[in-house]
This record gives structure tokens, sequence and C-alpha cells, in this order.
């Protein structure tokens, strides 16, 4: 009798596993056609299927720009980030993007070249394996030679009876760190991961630094992106400055730290972390990269600039620091546009070219890059070509509606656009306040808020009698949970204009507050 598969992930996959394996087979369809024509065949699925190895992790292509992954994966290799553990991940990492790629011989090479590496390292341990052993089994089956898929699948028996105790540390840090790479929609389950390692390895300091990137990218996404509702809200400064004392030279880690400690406005501390990072590693990519972008948003425009070309020369196909360029040119536009027209001529249109040039780059090397694409569509605004940035933003709305990202960004660059290009004021306010509701905590959230207040109060002093102004800061009080200002605003609102709209605000509030 044959085996049903989904009544085999029901009873083998943990409950936090379960949707996301079975959300695996749905996803990767296109690439993984199981048949139960044989009874060979479903022998073998329902051994694969236990694997832990990139083939079960549940990783939907469609949450990635598999290009621009290859893309940093390769420029990894080429520069030798992280030593010969790091070159062994990669690779293995890379040998399962070939193979979603359709690039069976090429997944193979790295798969094998991964577990090369990873017996130079001279490690006796055979639990370091188990994950190149499941891709390689994985993809011997897919390939139809049921010899070397069983041959790889004995060495992980072996394993299992070597060391009975599962899970092993050194799965679920792999599994970590796969996670990281992948997508931003993975954070969680990479936390989940690193804490599950550190829980069996307290002291390591590869799950500890793992644990510290994937808390603050978390929190960096709660405070910046409204990426999701269920996202952590742990506190990564803890977690970076202990991942610091068991990775005392790694300086990326030291410049996480000092962008997170500026949130806290803990500049001193934050400012020599910066130095001593720059100064034991001022040719590494990304400390750069990081560097560059704390000094962005301290205000030294010019200084990250020259940092992020460096990197540049080093990693060019890396999509993040193109982008992180064009936000550089973008802040010196501004710049040069405060300080008057006398600074302004060729310099303000080099930075223009220079800002499109960037974006245009990043959105070319990761396609569906959706705050690169509002920014460049932003620029298109600024240099009058409106088709081309309506175009861009119609396409960045469509792929951040798609998988549920960064729209509150779109929302928040289109209602500039709307504002400054096109002149469009109640367009703007429209998209401004779409960008509040979805989140006013955050970032964007924030700044819809002030952009919303000045529009409010520039048409009160204008007109007094403005109730569609009132009830714009109606609105904004109420987003905000100041229900008493928003009850105050709905109330100025309607003695000025009949509105059905600001009369329910009005109403729920009232409720609400009984």
């Amino acid at each position: 009798m044959g085996v049903d598969l989904n009544r085999f992930y029901l009873y083998h996959c943990s409950l936090p596993d379960l949707f996301s394996q079975l959300s695996f087979i749905h996803a990767c369809d296109s690439v993984i056609s199981f048949s139960t024509s044989s009874t060979q065949d479903t022998f073998f699925k329902t051994r694969l299927l236990q694997l832990e190895c990139h083939f079960t992790w549940a990783l939907n292509k469609n949450d990635v720009d598999l290009t621009d992954l290859l893309n940093r994966l390769e420029e990894q290799l080429n520069l030798d980030l992280g030593g010969e553990t790091g070159a062994a991940r990669a690779h293995s990492y890379k040998g399962f993007v070939k193979f979603l790629l359709g690039s069976n011989t090429e997944a193979l090479s790295n798969f094998e070249r991964s577990v090369e590496l990873t017996k130079s390292r001279g490690n006796d341990c055979d639990k370091l394996f188990v994950v190149a052993y499941g891709d390689l089994a994985w993809l011997y089956y897919h390939m139809g030679n049921f010899t070397e898929c069983e041959s790889y699948l004995s060495k992980l028996s072996e394993i299992k009876v070597k060391y009975p105790s599962v899970p092993y540390a050194e799965v679920l840090g792999e599994k970590g760190w796969t996670f990281l790479k992948f997508s931003q929609k993975y954070y969680e389950w990479a936390k989940k991961c690193f804490k599950k390692a550190l829980e069996l390895e307290p002291e390591d300091p590869e799950w500890n630094a793992g644990l510290a990137i994937a808390l603050y990218r978390l929190e960096y996404n709660l405070q910046n992106s409204a990426v999701s509702t269920e996202t952590s809200t742990e506190n990564s400064t803890d977690q970076l400055r202990w991942a610091i004392a068991t990775n005392p030279d790694d300086d990326v880690l030291k410049v996480l730290l000092a962008l997170r400690l500026t949130v806290d406005k803990k500049y001193n501390e934050a400012e020599s972390l910066v130095e001593q990072a720059l100064e034991s590693s001022p040719e590494h990519p990304n400390v750069l990269r990081y560097v560059a972008k704390f000094l962005r948003n301290q205000g030294s425009v010019d200084r990250s600039i020259a940092l992020l070309k460096r990197a540049l020369e080093k990693l060019s196909n890396v999509a993040f620091i193109h982008h992180q360029l064009g936000l550089c040119y973008k802040k010196k536009i501004q710049n040069l546009s405060f300080a008057g027209s006398h600074h302004r001529t060729g310099a303000e249109q080099q930075a223009q070219e220079e800002c499109t040039y960037h974006l245009e780059m990043a959105t070319e090397l990761k396609t569906g890059f959706i705050a690169a694409m509002s920014d460049l569509a932003l620029q298109y605004g600024a240099k009058r070509d409106m088709q081309r940035a309506e175009e861009m933003f119609q396409n960045a709305f469509q792929i951040a509606k798609e998988r549920n990202e960064n729209c509150q960004y779109v929302h928040l660059c289109y209602a500039e656009f709307q504002q400054y290009s096109m002149k469009s004021e109640p367009a703007a306010v429209k998209h401004y306040t779409e960008c509040l509701k979805i989140n006013p905590n955050t970032y964007n959230g924030k700044k819809s808020a002030e952009s919303l207040k000045k529009i409010a109060k520039r048409r009160i002093e204008n007109n007094p009698e403005d109730g569609e102004a009132f009830g714009i800061l109606g609105i904004i009080h109420k987003e905000q949970g100041e229900k008493q200002q928003a009850i105050e605003s709905f109330e100025k609102a309607l003695s000025c204009e009949d509105n059905e709209d600001y009369l329910s605000h009005l109403c729920e509030l009232r409720i609400s507050l009984q």
C-alpha cells in the first residue's frame, strides 16, 4: 500500500513546522514532482521527508529573487567572507538555489564542494554533515540515481545511530543561517532555530551571533517596515552585546550594535564602536556598508558615499549597496536644495543622475526590490518623467500587495509623489492616510502623520472653517490612540460641514470611552 504524504507530514512534523512543510509541498510543485507509481519510489520519499536539509525546510522560491540571492552567494565566495565554514555553508546554499533554477549538475558540484570544505576543517563531528548529506540524497533522488540516494541515506542512518539524541545544534544553526539568508519573512523562524541551538550549546559564538542578527533584523522591520504584526518585539541590544563578547573580532556585530544604540540616543558609545570596527576591518565590505548607513543616518552623507563606493569595488552586484547609495544621493539632493539656489546647479544635477543610476541598478539586480522601486519612482517624478514614475509605482503596489510586504512604504512614497510632483493634495492625503493606518508607530507611519499635520494646519490657517482639515487631524489622533483629541477634532470638523465618516468616527470614539 502506498504512503499518503499529507498524513505522513501530519504525523512527523512538529506543530510549529506543520504549515511551513505543507506550504513547501505546494510551493515546489513546479520543481518537485512526486510519483506514487512504484514501491521503491514511495520507499525513498518516506525516508527523504524525514531529513533535515534545504529540501525539507519549506523554502518557498516565490519569497526571494533567486538571481539576487545567487549573486550574493557568489560575491561571498569570491571574497572569502566567513572562512571555510562560511564557504561550506555558501556552497550548500548555492547548490539548493541552482537546483531551484533547474541546474542539477551545478547543484551537485556545489553540494559536493560543501562536503569537501567541511571535511577540510578537521572536525571529526559527523553531525556537521547532516545537512549536506541530506541535500545530496534529495538531489540524487530527483536525478533518478537511487543507488547514490541510498548511499547518502545510509550515511545519515549511521550518524543517527552514533548520535541518537536529536535535534543537533549544528543542524539548528545551519537552518537558522539559511532562514536569515533567504527572506525577511523567515527571520522569526531563524530566531527560533538559533534559540533552540543555544539551549543545547549556550556559549557557541556562531549561534549567539545568528540570534543577535535575527533579533536586530526583526526589530528593524518592526520599527521601520511594518512587515508583520506577528514580528517579535524582543530588544536586540543585550544579545548583540553578548554576541560580541563571544565573537570579539566580529566587527559587523559591532556596527549593528552601533546602529541599534542610535535608536536609544547613545551616540557616544555608538561612534566608539564604529571607529573600532573601521580600524579593525577597513576593507570588509559588510562593515563598510553598515558604517555607511550609520554615517548617513547621522548626516555625514559624503563620508557614507565614499565608504559605499569602496564596498562597491568588492561587491559590485549587491542591490543593497546600490540602494544605499541611491538614498545617500537623495539626501544630498535635499541638502543642496535646502542650502539655496546658489549651491545647486551642476552639483544637484550630478547628484540626481547618480541617484537615478544606483536606484536603477538596485532594481535590475534584485527584481521586485519594493523599497528601491518606490525610491526610483519618486526620482522619476522629481525629473518630471511622470509616466515612468506612475508605472513604477503601480508595479511596486502590485508586488507589495502580492507579498504583503512594504505596502506602507509604497503608500508613503506615492503620497510624496502626488504632493510634490503631481501637485495633487487630495491624492497625497489619501495615501498618507493609508500609510498611517497600516501602522502609526513605525518610522513611515510617524512620517505620514507629520505630513498630514502640516497639510491640515496650513489649510486651517488659510481657512479656520475647513472641516476636512479638522477631519484629517481627527484621523491622526484616532490612529495614534489619542481619543480625546480625536473627538475634539471630529466635533470641530462636523461644526464646519456634514460628513458621515466623521460622525461615524465620533460615535465610535465616544462609545469606546464609556
